[in-house]
């Protein structure tokens, strides 16, 4: 049977980055009990500056996961926290970073933040799984049927799907599937397709990738349609973002015109 994971290609697709920092600059804070017992972690998805209510501050982070460019995280409410009292496994893992900051070994900065990413991802989790009453993915990955079309979406996003298709991976009719799609996410399922591929396109053309590549890549029969669909989604042609990044070079002749 195949298995869907509803994080491993967001985190994949968008980096998570997890690395100590100062205060003030930081979205991320594991705090304790007076007597050090881990008591909280809080991650703030947009911004910075924590509340702490004045308890004893472990650990302060910054969480890297690309900004506004990674739709989970944009979908995700303002502030997450975790109890961690009521989590046995996650106080373990806070208590292995007790141990690294205490003892201040060779390494405890790189060791910090990889702890530190698993706790964010153990926290992403408790998010999926408590759902969310407001029509987004975060409700779409929360639904045990939806959320099998979405991965399948974001795992294999050249596919030529159709709502057929995800329908029968949700196990579900087809008029069902499309009105609980609609409900839960906010917008049809080829809708949020092409925004999920216009928004990997992008990372591929920053990174330097041919632009009728990427057209291909993502389902686009033709350059000219993608350039049409990626400046409207993105507010600039495929090839002005390569120029931008430095990634389109004198030699190379363009694809488009812009």
């Amino acid at each position: 049977m195949e298995r869907y994971d509803r994080l491993t290609t967001l985190i994949d697709r968008f980096k998570l980055a997890v690395r100590p920092a100062l205060a003030e600059n930081a979205n991320l804070v594991v705090c304790t009990a007076p007597d050090g017992t881990p008591h909280q972690a809080c991650f703030r998805t947009r911004g910075t500056g924590l509340p702490t209510n004045e308890a004893p501050v472990l650990f302060w982070a910054l969480v890297d996961w690309s900004g506004a460019q990674n739709p989970f995280l944009t979908a995700l409410p303002e502030t997450v926290a975790i109890d961690l009292q009521r989590d046995p496994d996650s106080i373990g893992l806070v208590r292995m970073m007790q141990s690294e900051i205490i003892g201040q070994r060779c390494g405890v900065d790189s060791v910090l933040s990889r702890l530190g990413e698993v706790l964010i991802v153990r926290m992403m989790r408790a998010q999926i799984e408590a759902g969310h009453t407001r029509p987004g993915l975060l409700a779409g990955l929360s639904d045990q049927r939806l959320s099998r079309a979405i991965v399948a979406m974001h795992d294999r996003p050249g596919q030529a799907w159709r709502n057929e298709d995800l329908a029968l991976l949700a196990g579900m009719s087809l008029s069902r599937f499309a009105e609980r799609f609609l409900a839960e996410v906010g917008e049809p399922p080829a809708s949020y397709l092409r925004r999920w591929r216009l928004t990997l396109a992008r990372q591929d053309i920053a990174k330097g990738h041919r632009v009728d590549v990427v057209a291909r890549r993502y389902g686009f029969s033709s350059v000219e349609g993608f350039s049409r669909a990626f400046r409207k989604h993105h507010g600039e042609t495929p090839i002005a973002l390569r120029r931008a990044q430095g990634a389109y070079t004198k030699n190379e002749r363009p694809v488009l015109k812009d």
